[in-house]
């Protein structure tokens, strides 16, 4: 008798087991653009990998390792990582099976959960996106506004209630929207919006942290919660600085590495927009002082590097010898009104593909100076090399990859340029010699 117990309380057991490690499998399209992919779980400033799986024929399935947790899971489908991915809802409880193409993303063909969340986000934007129309149209109908008012109270109810007991509810009630009381003028509308933004999200929820969701609500707020009218960039980033010291106000208390992933975000969008006086806020504000608290010295070299080479910024200095082993350096030059540092190597067939053409280009060019940097293992290639470009000044940088000018320019393949103005601030970072020229042209006023 006690061996048929034993006998099936090991069944229950791996029956339990059997439904809750599940699959997810689906189809990518076009079939042959996409080769294989890779999940992690979403943890509050981080990320786990999971598994992979190679995707062929457009087809792919992957079954979840048994100890995978409930939780945001992230799929990667191409390089680089941080922008070909979507994220999904993972319950333990159901199979997920997905379509995937460019132009439509992703379509959750089974999966409850991840079909609640995309529905109620889809619904809820278009009527939003709605509302805004009515204002951008100069419409005036009460009625007409005050039926979209009701339809997103309609929509956030049912959805509301529709997901309850799932993983969706989390992120469907901390997304509720404002819902106007009665007609306003879009202002009034706009900032009502605005100062109810944040009612609805608890920060401090475990399952909010451990996904996307806050972070893309925050930049969200931070990047569109400006004033409706045409904005000098300076004006946009002293709205935008207002935005992050109002979202620092809600985080107190929240976890170190939840804070360093999100403004580790904030000051990547901000300076991919060049909206430097805002990274430089999040970064000597929030940013770095978590940094330097964990330690985190990747992150301070690469946004150190970003700070160093970005547009405006004076070049970092070049010394060099001349034919009279006299010390040149690049700040002392003067008397042009652009000038060109090219990186390259002897041992790069595309340099000395590139070089002689652009020497050839430029040789007339008596408003420009052009400073070629060799990064090499010795000096004897380099200076047959640089013995036939007669119009270039040339300095040699030796180490290689590892060579002191190759880290402080952060050169990664050469030749790479890097054009300045008379000042010797960095204005452009070219591809190629040609676009080079093109630049140059382009800026002879």
């Amino acid at each position: 008798m006690k061996n048929n117990r034993l006998i099936v309380f090991i069944l229950v057991c791996l029956a339990i087991t059997t439904q809750a490690q599940q699959s997810i499998s689906g189809t990518f399209s076009p079939a042959d653009d996409y080769k294989w992919l890779i999940v992690y779980q979403l943890r509050p400033g981080s990320q786990a990998y999971i598994a992979d799986t190679a995707i062929t024929g457009g087809s792919f399935k992957l079954t979840m390792p048994q100890n995978a947790q409930k939780g945001t899971y992230r799929l990667v489908y191409a390089v680089p990582q941080e922008e070909f991915y979507f994220d999904f809802i993972y319950n333990g409880e159901e199979a997920i099976e997905l379509s995937f193409n460019m132009d439509d993303g992703v379509s959750f063909i089974t999966s409850r959960e991840n079909q609640l969340f995309n529905e109620y986000f889809k619904k809820i934007h278009d009527i939003e996106q709605e509302i805004m129309g009515f204002f951008t149209t100069g419409k005036t109908d009460e009625d007409l506004f005050l039926g979209l008012v009701a339809q997103l109270k309609d929509t956030q109810k049912v959805y509301g209630e529709k997901s309850i007991g799932t993983m969706a509810h989390h992120f469907i009630m901390a997304n509720s929207p404002y819902i106007p009381s009665g007609f306003e003028a879009i202002e009034v509308y706009l900032e009502r919006k605005k100062e109810s933004y944040f009612k609805a999200l608890d920060f401090k929820n475990p399952v909010l942290q451990a996904s996307g969701f806050l972070t893309d609500k925050i930049i969200n707020y931070v990047f569109t919660a400006l004033p409706l009218a045409q904005l000098s960039k300076e004006k946009i980033e002293d709205g935008i600085q207002k935005n992050l010291i109002e979202v620092d106000g809600h985080l107190k208390g929240l976890d170190t590495d939840f804070k360093m992933h999100l403004y580790y975000n904030l000051w990547s969008q901000t300076a991919l927009k060049s909206f430097n006086a805002n990274s430089d806020f999040i970064y000597h504000t929030y940013l770095g002082p978590l940094l330097r608290e964990t330690d985190n010295k990747d992150i301070i070299n690469e946004i150190e590097r970003h700070n160093r080479l970005r547009f405006g910024e004076v070049a970092p200095e070049l010394l060099w010898k001349n034919a009279t082993d006299e010390t040149i350096k690049l700040s002392a030059l003067s008397g042009f009104k652009h000038y060109v540092l090219v990186f390259w190597s002897s041992s790069c067939s595309h340099c000395l593909n590139e070089l002689p053409k652009f020497h050839e280009k430029i040789k007339e060019d008596t408003t420009l100076k052009v400073i070629a940097v060799g990064l090499e293992d010795d000096t004897a290639g380099w200076k047959t090399v640089a013995d036939t470009l007669t119009n270039f000044t040339h300095a040699i940088s030796l180490g290689k990859w590892e060579s002191a000018y190759a880290k402080l320019y952060a050169i990664e393949e050469t030749p790479s340029y890097f054009v300045l103005d008379r000042d010797k601030k960095i204005i452009a970072k070219p591809n190629d010699y040609k676009e080079v020229l093109s630049f140059l042209e382009s800026n002879q006023l």
